[in-house]
């Protein structure tokens, strides 16, 4: 199931740093890095519930799911 992170552009819609996400959430520095610089990277259940409590969210504000034959379009045209 490919699912990717939003949590780039949140962030940056937001308005704050990688590091006050981090500091929002509680969630590890390189937790924070990783999911800020990838987004395939996708969040373990209890950072995802980190992060909708912190910003009394819905995770489909941070996560979008990918169809399978998009995903595969954009790997071979990279």
């Amino acid at each position: 199931m490919p699912v990717r992170n939003k949590i780039k552009q949140f962030i940056d819609n937001k308005g704050i740093t990688p590091y006050k996400f981090q500091k929002d959430t509680g969630i590890a520095p390189k937790t924070a890095y990783d999911l800020y610089n990838n987004p395939w990277q996708v969040p373990h259940v209890t950072v995802l519930n980190k992060i909708c409590d912190s910003y009394e969210i819905q995770p489909g504000e941070i996560l979008e799911w990918i169809r399978p034959s998009i995903d595969l379009e954009n790997n071979e045209n990279k």
